[in-house]
């Protein structure tokens, strides 16, 4: 018997895959699946990315895009 035995199963809702969704979408469903996927709400997301646009000097943009090319949808 292993350690990993001993430990119980974590619950199903740990194996969300990070998608995008067609649902509350603005733009690409990026924040809306990143919120779904945390239990956040969107709009949270939504004012944290804009906050890295203006304060990381466009970094939101860069992880937005690549965010939207690397998500597969729901």
């Amino acid at each position: 018997m292993s350690n990993y035995d001993s430990y119980p199963n974590p619950p199903a809702s740990s194996h969300r895959r990070l998608t995008r969704r067609q649902d509350n979408k603005m733009v690409a469903g990026v924040c809306s699946g990143v919120a779904d996927h945390f239990g956040v709400d969107p709009t949270l997301v939504r004012i944290l990315l804009v906050a890295a646009v203006v304060f990381g000097f466009g970094t939101g943009i860069i992880l937005y895009l690549a965010a939207w090319w690397l998500m597969p949808e729901a």
